[in-house]
């Protein structure tokens, strides 16, 4: 065992295990390794394992080291990346960024490990290997593990097994007392869940630490499933820098008080063999002396090496939203497409009302008729695909879709087997296409949203979607959301492109399936971190889309997708809007209006605008202009602002919206509305009355309001009323 290992006042055990999974694994032919863990012990991780250098953290200390994101975030949430020699060559580290909310990076660490392992065409976890560092309290205590451990095994989500350790310092954060730490035994019992073999260990003996972390790199890579390590030890100080555990744990900390130390212990087993009185502190010293001198604490780290597997992000750093991207595919590739996801072979035998859709596809496709929203997108998947960028969907249903509209699993209605006879056309578009993954998920959102994440921050060239069952069940994600989707890339640099599909729309189907919360992603949106679009067309869902990925901006896309609108025709768009064109952050008003007669415009987002416009034509009104707005963030000035200039006499605008008003995009794009407003307009609201529920449970109540809400947009201004 070498001096390195053992040369540190604290945390000498763990960071052996550390030591020896990495010499291992590289030994075994990983050539990658992934780490999640909280911020304990963060410090000592980056110095002691990764390789950083003293000197490069201390400069983050006293504010020398570059400061130049937008937000920054404390040391010990950094992440940090580095290459180490191992006897079977090079191993790429990785220790992932993470917020102060415990155990959450644990499922973004899975997936940026799936997505390592994609690239590489490793299916088994071979050459790629996830390393989970829990605390005793928190593996237990924060349900994102149980959602993890659920998605080991599954599909679409395994990564051959993670090597888990814990740091069991039987105190958690300051419970005072252990009754309340937990129901069950031991911290671990949650592991029971998928059988995973626990090897509990003193911590304060090294050498049977990095026996049970060699039994447990072995377990896995011969198994491809979950081990996990129990280091039972004691944390020496408190839960923070000015904490006083003897507070709460005064019986603790009088037996901690007169431990020697893992280190002295060791130092004397050492010496007892006759290896020196002197080895422990001399090792000592020559730590705290390359600390001093800013030097590696780990040797060797390579400076020079690059592997052929490592993501070029260049091209996407320094983008603005504004950036154009043809997203447009000519007619022959369409009807090409088209074909080819509408065409089954003859041993697929589809439900009668599924092959009534492909009979609908094959006709939009030829031109015939519209094209629908399953449609549009389809066909955004499917040239996507044809062109190089492959495709991964996941969620609840997502094969089907939840309302039914999507069909991009064809099941054989003859199968015989429960494990056979599915079809996915979109896995058969081209012959050298990329691949496209669709994925049922398990009942989760936290742990799947952000395996998601982490599988599409290392990966910027698949378009990477996460589906909600109902855009209401984001509300179970919103940790991921707050932490990593709407700040990653302030607080550490990190850009992201995953995509967000949330089912919203207010039809009377009570609060939990009606609202998104739009309102959250507005409040969210700042820097210009993410897009938050509402699409109404079948083409807009098309082209924004593909802009996700034809154009090299990496920001995550936000979509409030329709509901009641998959299937209405209004929402259908004729094949030419896919042929040429791109996505539309506005939309004119398509009526045909005298524009020096109107003297007011209803700005709206999303399904109302079909409400407002069968309103306008039953009652004969030839005043008022409808805009769309279909980007919400960040906002269209420029577009917004050139309809407005389209309508010379305007004196009033309105923002009409499902939503109450407490809710929805009201409150966050008023000022938006305000500023491309001209001398003398008055800006008013048409909507729900704010509201605690996101909307009501009875149907009756539901139909009053909307049409109160729809009458409001073209009557008389009330209540709230901004002038310009």
């Amino acid at each position: 065992m070498g001096q390195k290992r053992f040369s540190l006042e604290g945390g000498e055990s763990f960071i052996a295990a550390m030591d020896e999974i990495i010499q291992q694994a590289g030994a075994a032919g990983v050539q990658e390794i992934v780490i999640g863990m909280a911020h304990r012990g963060r410090l000592n991780v980056l110095v002691n394992t990764l390789g950083k250098m003293p000197k490069d953290l201390f400069a983050e200390f006293d504010h020398t080291a570059p400061e130049d994101l937008p937000a920054g975030d404390v040391k010990y949430h950094q992440g940090f990346s580095s290459d180490v020699t191992t006897p079977g060559g090079p191993v790429h580290l990785s220790l992932a960024f993470n917020p102060s909310h415990l155990e959450i990076v644990n499922p973004v660490v899975e997936g940026s490990v799936r997505a390592r392992m994609d690239r590489r065409g490793d299916p088994k976890g071979s050459q790629v290997l996830p390393v989970l560092v829990h605390g005793d309290a928190a593996v237990g205590g924060q349900g994102v593990n149980q959602e993890t451990l659920c998605l080991a095994q599954t599909r679409g989500y395994s990564t051959g097994g993670t090597v888990h350790i814990i740091i069991n310092n039987q105190i958690g954060f300051t419970t005072s007392d252990p009754r309340d730490l937990r129901s069950t035994m031991f911290c671990t019992d949650i592991f029971k869940m998928v059988e995973a073999p626990v090897l509990h260990v003193n911590g304060d003996d090294p050498e049977a630490v990095v026996l049970a972390a060699q039994l447990a790199l072995e377990y896995r890579m011969t198994f491809r499933a979950d081990v996990v390590v129990d280091i039972t030890c004691f944390r020496k100080l408190g839960h923070n820098e000015q904490d006083t555990p003897s507070l709460t744990q005064p019986l603790m900390y009088k037996k901690i008080a007169q431990h020697p130390g893992t280190r002295k212990l060791y130092a004397e087993r050492l010496a007892a063999q006759g290896l020196g009185q002197s080895l422990g502190d001399d090792m000592a010293k020559a730590y705290r002396a390359a600390l001093d001198a800013g030097r590696h604490t780990v040797d060797p780290v390579l400076t020079n090496f690059k592997s052929k597997y490592a993501v070029d992000w260049s091209p996407f750093l320094g983008k603005k939203w504004t950036d154009t991207a043809d997203t447009a595919i000519p007619l022959p590739e369409w009807k090409r497409l088209a074909e080819r996801i509408t065409t089954l072979p003859a041993n697929v035998t589809p439900h009668q009302l599924v092959k009534k859709v492909l009979d609908d596809r094959a006709a939009m496709g030829r031109g015939e008729t519209n094209v629908d929203w399953g449609m549009g997108e389809h066909m955004a998947f499917a040239s996507l695909v044809a062109g190089g960028f492959p495709v991964r969907l996941s969620g609840e249903d997502s094969g089907r879709g939840t309302f039914t509209h999507r069909h991009s699993v064809i099941h054989d209605q003859n199968r015989e087997k429960w494990d056979t006879g599915t079809y996915v056309p979109l896995q058969n578009v081209a012959d050298n296409q990329a691949p496209f993954v669709v994925i049922d998920s398990i009942l989760s959102e936290e742990a799947v949203l952000a395996y998601e994440y982490g599988y599409a921050s290392n990966d910027p060239n698949t378009l990477v979607i996460w589906e909600a069952q109902f855009g209401d069940f984001a509300n179970g994600a919103q940790v991921v959301i707050d932490q990593f989707i709407a700040s990653g890339e302030v607080k550490w640099g990190r850009v992201n492109g995953i995509t967000l599909m949330l089912p919203h729309g207010y039809e009377g189907q009570g609060p939990e399936h009606s609202s998104a919360r739009v309102e959250r992603f507005m409040q969210l949106a700042a820097d210009t971190n993410m897009q938050i679009v509402q699409p109404t067309t079948a083409s807009q869902i098309f082209h924004v889309l593909r802009r996700q990925m034809v154009r090299n901006l990496r920001k995550p896309l936000v979509i409030f997708t329709p509901k009641s609108l998959l299937r209405n025709k209004d929402a259908t768009s004729p094949l030419s809007e896919f042929t040429k064109g791109g996505f539309q952050t506005v939309i004119a008003d398509q009526a045909d209006l005298k524009a020096d007669k109107v003297r007011r415009v209803v700005a709206c987002s999303g399904k109302v605008y079909y409400d407002l416009v069968k309103k306008r034509a039953d009652k004969g009104i030839d005043d008022v202009a409808i805009v769309r707005i279909e980007q919400l963030y960040p906002f269209p000035h420029k577009a917004f602002g050139a309809e407005m200039k389209r309508y010379p006499n305007v004196t009033e605008i309105v923002w009409c919206q499902d939503e109450p008003q407490n809710q929805g995009a009201w409150f966050f794009i008023q000022h938006n509305i305000h500023e491309n407003m001209g001398e003398g307009q008055r800006l008013g609201y048409a909507g729900r009355a704010a509201s605690a529920s996101p909307a009501v449970g009875y149907s009756h109540l539901h139909q009053d309001q909307q049409k109160a809400l729809i009458e409001a947009a073209f009557g008389k201004l009330k209540g709230l009323v901004l002038s310009k």
